[in-house]
């Protein structure tokens, strides 16, 4: 089976997770990153020294040039675009883009990605119009005709299928949570 070609826009805390896992996976590949707010030796060194998942140990990572980095031997293209139209994703092979700005968090600005050339888009975030899906809940209701989703929240990720549990067993008729978050800078 071929592997999923993603792309990533926006490499901050869920970017750079994101491409953790792609990076070690064996069905995903990294084609591309873009953000313009960050350079790819900023890019490398963040990658490199997690301050919460430590420093990465899989494959040496290093900055080929302004557009490209290398992870082992495996070239990633690195964008610095604002506009999410003029991203090339498809001249990137990228089938898929992960949104995780934080911005382009409904159906219309996600779009812009397809125009880009991507075939879907995921939404690293909550969104007011694109169905959200979160694993464990309602994952099956996935339909392959979305061509842009959203993963929800990290709070709902956390919740959602701990609250599904409790009411598939004994039932919820009401609930109340609570979630302490840092202040955000966007």
């Amino acid at each position: 089976m071929a592997k999923i070609k993603i792309g990533i826009n926006g490499f901050g805390r869920i970017g750079r997770l994101v491409a953790r896992v792609a990076l070690q996976s064996n069905d995903i590949e990294l084609v591309a990153v873009n953000d313009p707010f960050i350079t790819t030796d900023y890019m490398t060194y963040m990658f490199k020294y997690d301050s919460v998942h430590g420093q990465w140990k899989h494959h040496e990572l290093k900055v080929k040039d302004s557009k490209t980095l290398l992870f082992g031997e495996r070239p990633v293209t690195v964008f610095g675009i604002r506009n999410p139209e003029e991203i090339p994703w498809g001249e990137t092979g990228a089938d898929y883009v992960v949104e995780s700005t934080g911005v382009f968090t409904d159906k219309d600005k996600a779009a812009a990605h397809l125009k880009g050339g991507a075939k879907k888009v995921v939404i690293s975030a909550p969104s007011k119009d694109a169905p959200m899906f979160v694993v464990g809940v309602n994952e099956k209701e996935y339909k392959s005709d979305l061509n842009i989703v959203s993963n929800a929240s990290c709070t709902t990720n956390c919740l959602a299928p701990l609250a599904k549990v409790i009411h598939d067993k004994f039932g919820i008729v009401e609930g109340l949570m609570d979630s302490e978050t840092c202040v955000l800078l966007n």
